[in-house]
């Protein structure tokens, strides 16, 4: 993978991460759920995590592309 194709990964996995946590809030809030619950939620959501770890791997590849 180029470094190109590593922003436009990063930029599109960033976006649908952000995307599911709006999800999340605004499906909490109109089941009228406490904020620490969704908070929670969001936390613990294993899609989330994932996408984060993928995030964070997109970092560590990115990172080292740039050193070469």
């Amino acid at each position: 993978m180029d470094q190109q194709d590593l922003k436009l990964s990063k930029k599109l996995i960033s976006s649908y991460k952000k995307r599911l946590e709006k999800e999340i809030l605004y499906r909490s809030m109109k089941l009228k759920m406490p904020q620490n619950k969704f908070e929670e939620i969001i936390k613990n959501n294993n899609e989330l995590i994932n996408l984060k770890k993928a995030l964070k791997d997109l970092e560590t590849e990115y990172e080292s592309h740039s050193k070469v």
